[in-house]
């Protein structure tokens, strides 16, 4: 990889344009998960410590071009402020001889760079105007790496760029996942549609060396094989499409696992009456929930035998007990795993994130992604404008 990190840059008395991603959920006007906030601090205070001032640029929801009063970036100053230490200047509408004025030691906050249609449409006009607010451009937002804005790929080519250290650290996790991992690989792909991950499906098969499908999803493929799957969240119309993949991934030499036994219920709820049966032998009137512990087994081992993993999606309902019970223990064994130093773990998505956390393991991994889309995106083989724009 060909992109620079703060590191490579000279930034004694230099104006970096930093841009983040603190679009954090907000309740009665306050944040209520600041994890992207805390996450972008190192980038700030390693600017700081070499002389810069950084003028943070970001956006928040989605006022879809227009001034929201709502969606002002105002309302995450104090989270900000808590997280740095120190006090950040607001600013709304931005010029250089303001920001040169700053004593040194400052950090400013830009208004929402969504307040202008420019930005989605990725103006060269606005990006012209950001770049000229500073020296050096960082781009620390590896979530928002997907769009072809004009604060995350315009303004790029405009300034010295290089990559803050949140981005720094996803690109490092993510080529060592699947740009040059160490190998056996197995990836995990969970979640209900096979419609929405089949650019991600495909590009696996070509990658990995085993493939794991596991909650709706798996239902599909199970009954692309002829099995009986009951009442189960499935895409039907789908069947052919896995069968493609199944034959895809045999001719690329990837095993893909299914699940070999099945939990089962007649109602989707918590603690819902339940059976375990082999995946072939749903009932009629049942659902598919989780996975069983035989497969919970054979996971275990393939894990104990790869190198590396990367997680995308849960095996199982695990936001209603007992159905999380496949996702806690699959989850328990790579934390235990890559504590041991037999395996790095890249975990990403945001139900995968929030099943992580729930199973007590996310802390264990390797590197967990808090991306979203644009983690997916780098998953399906994509290019991500606002990286390659790093790397021009």
């Amino acid at each position: 990889m060909t992109w620079k990190t703060l590191d490579d840059m000279d930034l004694a008395g230099k104006l970096v344009l930093t841009r983040v991603d603190i679009n954090v959920p907000v309740e009665d006007g306050k944040v209520t998960d600041t994890t992207r906030i805390d996450r972008i601090v190192p980038t700030i205070k390693d600017i700081l410590a070499k002389g810069g001032r950084p003028i943070l640029l970001a956006h928040f929801g989605r006022p879809k071009g227009k001034a929201v009063p709502e969606m002002s970036l105002r309302v995450t100053l104090p989270a900000l402020e808590t997280a740095l230490g120190q006090s950040v200047t607001f600013v709304e509408r931005p010029d250089r001889d303001s920001l040169e004025a700053m004593p040194e030691g400052s950090v400013v906050l830009v208004e929402n760079t969504r307040f202008t249609d420019m930005e989605e449409a990725n103006d060269p006009r606005m990006a012209g105007f950001l770049a000229s607010l500073g020296d050096v451009y960082c781009n620390d937002a590896f979530s928002a790496a997907h769009r072809a804005h004009a604060s995350t790929e315009g303004v790029a080519h405009l300034l010295p760029n290089c990559a803050g250290r949140l981005m720094q650290a996803e690109l490092q996790a993510l080529e060592a996942a699947l740009g040059t991992p160490k190998r056996p690989v197995v990836a995990i792909v969970g979640g209900a549609k096979v419609s929405t991950k089949l650019d991600l499906l495909g590009n696996l098969v070509e990658k990995v060396d085993h493939l794991v499908i596991g909650g709706g999803m798996a239902n599909t493929f199970l009954f692309a094989q002829g099995h009986e799957i009951g009442t189960s969240l499935a895409e039907k119309d789908m069947a052919d499409t896995a069968r493609d993949i199944l034959t895809k991934a045999e001719a690329q030499g990837c095993t893909i696992h299914l699940p070999l036994d099945i939990v089962v219920a007649k109602a989707f709820e918590a603690h819902a009456a339940h059976e375990i049966c082999p995946a072939p032998a749903c009932p009629p009137d049942a659902m598919i929930l989780d996975a069983g512990p035989e497969t919970v087994a054979a996971l275990e081992g393939v894990f104990g035998a790869s190198e590396t993993l990367i997680w995308n999606g849960p095996l199982g309902a695990f936001e209603l007990e007992p159905f999380d019970k496949a996702t806690n223990q699959a989850a328990e064994c790579a934390a235990q795993l890559t504590t041991q130093g037999q395996l790095i773990s890249v975990a990403g998505g945001g139900d995968t994130v929030a099943a992580l956390n729930q199973a007590g393991a996310a802390s264990r991994f390797t590197y967990i992604s808090t991306a979203g889309g644009a983690f997916l995106e780098w998953m399906e083989g994509k290019t991500l404008p606002g990286v390659a724009a790093l790397m021009a």
